[in-house]
């Protein structure tokens, strides 16, 4: 099948272009306006033709059209791509407020083309593990009944030219809108659907929203934690699941962002280290893999008339609605 990718920076070329490969797509156009990036596009995908607009991209009959662009070009280019009734993979968010998600899908559905967000944290390691022993007959840390999830790192200058970092939410930048995506979305694959209960959202270094906290109550009746910063600088654990047995606690982030980083994402090891705590008591535990391109390979068997969407619209939808709710919180 022929994909086609919208931009071609951090998220086209790290997190899209490798796993469309992998999951048998054929990368034949890549949109970019950037000589760098142009260059880098011929290097990885010497066959593909770069184009400079999406007009380009979407005449070289595609199958898929992934959006990889700025936050606030992906409502634009998902248009463009369905009003050439290609399927399309928007990288989160779809959109920047829950009334963008929601004309998309609309708009999606009144031409009858299929539209879903790039949610691959749903994938690490961490979500996997956590489902595969909640559901398991020896699931070791009971009843769960708190999560924390951080995506916390310590940077305390900006990065001149980074859009995630210098604009506003309003504008598609800041940890809400990226890192608070995955964090939410992964708590309710997890844990069910949930309400927002309390939100701070903080511009420490004067820019975009770089320290953001939010709290879900879930209907199963886990409360999740949900922290995403740049300026901590004493990162927590990963992940820590509380249970009236145990706790399970992650400390590192998936191994998957550095493997496909360093291009070495088939052969690398795609288990993150996994411990059962019970007070002064530590275990370690087997963690089930990875495996993001599991995304790209349901769309591939989606798009050949098998299986679903990877990733759910009801889910992209609560998410896009919390993330509104935080904004006005």
């Amino acid at each position: 099948m022929r994909a086609g990718i919208f931009g071609y920076g951090l998220a086209g070329r790290v997190f899209h272009a490798p796993l469309l490969k992998l999951a048998g797509f054929e990368v034949v156009a890549i949109q970019t306006n950037n000589p760098e990036r142009i260059a880098q596009a011929k290097e990885d995908f010497p066959g593909a033709v770069i184009c400079s607009n999406a007009e380009e991209l979407l005449a070289e009959n595609l199958d898929l059209a992934v959006v990889a662009s700025i936050n606030t070009a992906h409502e634009a280019n998902a248009k463009a791509a369905i009003d050439a009734g290609v399927a399309v993979v928007v990288d989160k968010p779809m959109a920047t407020t829950l009334a963008g998600t929601r004309e998309l899908f609309n708009y999606a559905e009144s031409k009858n083309v299929p539209i879903t967000v790039y949610f691959n944290r749903l994938w690490d390691s961490d979500t996997l593990t956590i489902k595969s022993l909640l559901n398991s007959e020896s699931n070791p840390i009971g009843t769960p009944h708190r999560f924390d999830g951080r995506f916390e790192r310590f940077r305390p200058d900006l990065a001149a030219q980074s859009w995630r970092e210098q604009l506003r939410s309003q504008h598609g930048g800041g940890l809400l809108l990226d890192l608070q995506s995955h964090l939410i979305s992964t708590a309710i694959e997890c844990f069910g659907a949930a309400k927002l209960k309390y939100a701070s959202i903080k511009s420490i270094r004067g820019a975009s929203d770089d320290d953001v906290l939010l709290v879900l109550e879930h209907e199963s009746g886990v409360v999740s934690s949900l922290s995403a910063s740049a300026i901590s600088g004493a990162p927590g654990p990963r992940v820590r699941l509380l249970g009236n047995k145990g706790a399970l606690v992650i400390n590192e982030l998936d191994p998957q962002e550095a493997l496909l980083r360093a291009g070495n994402y088939e052969q690398g090891e795609k288990r993150s280290k996994v411990e059962l705590h019970r007070g002064e008591v530590v275990e370690e535990l087997p963690a089930v893999a990875g495996d993001y391109s599991a995304f790209y390979k349901k769309m591939y068997q989606f798009l050949s008339g098998n299986g679903k969407l990877p990733v759910a619209k009801s889910l992209v939808l609560q998410v896009s609605e919390i993330i509104d709710q935080a904004q006005s919180f």
